[in-house]
């Protein structure tokens, strides 16, 4: 059996984080980092991510409540940072099974309006596959009842 030590040796996004992978740089700082996603669904297609790993979404648990807090506020430091339309970004997790990373990641796409038919489907707002930063937090108060 795989320990989590060996799977997160192997995880892309912790790669990344430890400077082993490049990537393109947008904000870092002790908490969360935000990069470029190497497959954007439009213009801008970014991606904030914790620096603990944490497997997804679902698996959060109320001990990292802070953390997601840090996570859903850096939103509005990337469209300060890039100057983007606030009405035109979509921010959003894939929801288990729909995850393609098995690291916790936050997309902020903007602008909405450039969106290809299939990426607006891919990142379609509060679909089973496709949440709201809102709908996770609301899953903190049943997490580890």
């Amino acid at each position: 059996m795989t320990s989590v030590e060996d799977y997160q040796k192997n995880c892309i996004f912790c790669k990344i984080l430890e400077k082993e992978e490049p990537c393109v740089s947008i904000y870092e700082d002790e908490d969360v980092a935000c990069i470029k996603d190497i497959n954007p669904a439009s213009t801008h297609h970014y991606l904030i991510i914790p620096k603990i790993h944490i497997v997804n979404a679902k698996t959060m648990k109320k001990e990292h409540e802070e953390l997601y807090d840090k996570m859903v506020a850096t939103v509005e430091i990337i469209i300060e940072k890039l100057d983007l339309e606030k009405n035109s970004t979509r921010t959003g997790f894939h929801w288990p099974p729909f995850t393609t990373v098995n690291h916790l990641h936050l997309h902020v796409i903007s602008p909405i309006e450039r969106m290809s038919y299939i990426k607006d489907w891919m990142f379609k707002p509060n679909s089973m596959w496709f949440v709201s930063t809102d709908y996770v937090k609301s899953q903190f108060k049943d997490m580890n009842s």
